[in-house]
């Protein structure tokens, strides 16, 4: 059995969905987007979509109506691939508190609802996150996703770490392993009970094995989907694991038991 921890809604979900069964993914935690890189065609349309994506990750300032669309859509997949997908709610940071947590409230009202992220603070800003934070708490500590990747920087993985020391009851996953930060954020999460890694988008595998045996019970399988591909991401873990528990922990038992699954 296979969780995957990260992956976003695609237009072609129902085919991916299929394909995720047939290499043995059981569960997907599907994360709202505002961009669909899965539907260029053309270089110039894979630019358009990677411009999209820039602002998304550099924190670019948006309207809280720019999330209701992508809120929508996670609901109506949710609905309909009940049983194969749960999600996590999108939390607009640059919004203020009380309309941020009207937000994130009205979304976790979805039975399948199980957590908050992907949270994309701009690089340097990683304590806008702290809202969300407090509200998963408020939540009886649900599970909270951050963007990991640049342009996040090694001092947003140090202020996470930060916030998940104030928070122990919140579970606080650094996404895309921590992108170029990847050590850093393997240290971070040694040392912290509620800190986890995503293991998507992974640069180097001897990294990756070096991770998954100094802390298993701290990594979980993503696939980071469109950005990854599932069967390939699972392959990468498969090469540098052979102990059946320790994948069982990676694949299965740790998201699992953030999820309460």
């Amino acid at each position: 059995m296979t969780i995957d921890i990260h992956a976003h809604v695609t237009a072609n979900l129902e085919q991916r969905l299929a394909e995720d069964a047939r290499v043995g993914i059981d569960l997907t935690v599907l994360l709202s987007t505002r961009v669909h890189p899965e539907r260029a065609r053309t270089l110039d349309e894979v630019r358009i979509e990677f411009a999209a994506l820039q602002r998304v990750v550099n924190g670019t300032a948006v309207d809280a109506s720019a999330f209701t669309g992508p809120a929508d859509e996670l609901r109506d997949a949710l609905d309909a691939h009940a049983g194969r997908v749960v999600g996590m709610a999108a939390a607009p940071l640059n919004l203020d508190e009380q309309t941020l947590v009207g937000f994130v409230d009205e979304q976790l009202r979805h039975p399948a609802i199980v957590g908050i992220g992907e949270l994309t603070p701009a690089p340097g800003a990683a304590h806008t996150i702290l809202p969300a934070v407090r509200l998963a708490d408020d939540h009886g500590g649900i599970p909270v996703l951050t963007h990991g990747f640049a342009p996040n920087t090694d001092t947003d993985l140090r202020v996470y770490a930060d916030i998940a020391r104030q928070h122990p009851r919140v579970p606080i996953i650094i996404g895309a392993f921590g992108g170029l930060h990847a050590m850093l954020a393997v240290d971070l999460a040694r040392d912290l009970d509620n800190l986890y890694l995503d293991l998507s988008s992974a640069l180097q595998a001897f990294v990756l094995k070096a991770a998954v045996h100094d802390i298993p019970t701290k990594c979980m399988f993503g696939s980071n989907t469109p950005y990854g591909v599932p069967s390939a991401s699972l392959a990468t873990i498969h090469s540098v694991v052979d102990d059946v528990r320790l994948l069982a922990a990676i694949l299965h038992d740790n998201a699992a038991t953030l999820l309460k699954r």
